[in-house]
Parts: structure tokens; sequence; C-alpha cells
């Protein structure tokens, strides 16, 4: 059967609708980065297609003799973002869409090397030559401490449960801290083209530091 990372860490990809804190290790993922509402944004809609493109074309690659040293079967995980906002990255109200700043990724096995990413990126890119891929880039990010919780709803109703979230966080005798890639992180683990906007689940994240400064 397909790796699932979804089943194979259950505390990452489906916690409890409680807020927790989780010790994220460091995965490999395929990024790509823009700015702007992601509901009419080309740019949005180009690395989503991109990032799907690069992963179905690593794992279809069991189909065509060219699998990768280490290659193994996987389910392709959830589309993942990191968010912040233009001028308010250190307390994004997100409440401007056009403001949004994002990093959009799909995590990947380890075995996707350099070399391999920029093998299936040529691959994908031939299959898809409406899009750009070369906005796709590779890379490891360890997430590390974050509190996380799970929203139920459409995207537009997530404020009371980051609130939930951020309460939570300072009550557990940690504080949110933003920096570099450790942002706003929301997991979607539904597809809003094919489900109800009351039924979507994302897990949320925010990084967080033990103590206060």
């Amino acid at each position: 059967m397909a790796y699932d990372f979804k089943k194979e860490f259950k505390a990452l990809y489906a916690p409890s609708a409680k807020p927790s804190i989780v010790d994220v290790p460091e995965m490999t993922f395929i990024m790509a980065d823009g700015k702007g509402n992601p509901n009419t944004s080309a740019e949005y809609a180009n690395a989503a297609g991109a990032l799907y493109g690069i992963s179905y074309a690593v794992k279809m690659s069991k189909m065509g003799g060219e699998t990768p040293d280490g290659y193994f079967d996987f389910v392709v995980p959830p589309l993942e973002g990191l968010w912040s906002v233009e001028g308010e990255e250190h307390a994004p109200t997100f409440m401007d869409k056009d403001k949004f700043l994002w990093t959009s990724m799909l995590r990947v096995p380890d075995f996707v090397t350099r070399e391999v990413f920029e093998r299936f990126r040529e691959t994908a890119s031939a299959k898809k030559p409406e899009l750009d891929l070369s906005v796709i880039r590779l890379e490891k990010f360890a997430e590390g401490l974050c509190g996380q919780i799970t929203h139920t709803g459409s995207y537009d109703d997530e404020p009371p449960i980051i609130a939930d979230l951020e309460r939570f966080i300072e009550e557990s005798g940690y504080r949110t801290e933003v920096s570099g890639l450790r942002r706003h992180h929301e997991i979607y683990l539904g597809d809003p083209r094919k489900t109800a906007p009351e039924k979507l689940k994302t897990i949320i994240r925010h990084p967080v530091v033990k103590g206060w400064t």
C-alpha cells in the first residue's frame, strides 16, 4: 500500500479539535512564494498546479522506469500554506486578502533530493506546459514547537479559532514568535472544490517559544 503521511504522523495531520503543543520535525517540501488574494490570484493558482504537477510526476515515476534511489509509493499529502500580511507581519489580522504574503507548499518524501527535484520538475513542465514551474523550489523545513488546532468550517470563519489558539498558547506558558518560514501555518484537509464550506477541515499552527520576553 502507498505510504500515507497523514496516517503515519497523526499528531501532525489528524489532531483533535482541542488545541495542543506539538514539536514538528524537519521535513522536505516543494514550495512557491507569492502575494495576493488566493481566491483571485493567477499566481496562486499557478503555484498550486505546479506543486501538484511535480508531486504527481515523482509519485507516478514508478510507471515509467525512472524511479529515484530509495523510492517508495506514497499518497500525495495535503496542500499547506504559510501566511502573513504585508505591513502586519508581527500581528496579522488577515482582513485584507489582497495584502496576503503566502508560501504554498506540499510535503514530499525525503528521497526527493535536489537532483531528483530538478529532473521531475522538467518532467512535469513537459506535461504541463501551461504552468510556470520555475517558481517552485525544494526546501527542508524544521518548524519546531507550535501550537495547533483544527478548524471545521469556512476559511473566513477562522478568526475566533485563531483567538482560541492564541489563548491556549498563552495559558500553556508559550508565546507566538514569527520569523522566516515560521509563520501562521494552515494545512488543508478538504478540497474546497468538492466540499461544502461548513465541512472543510483546516489545521492551524502558530510557531511558539517557551516563556515571555
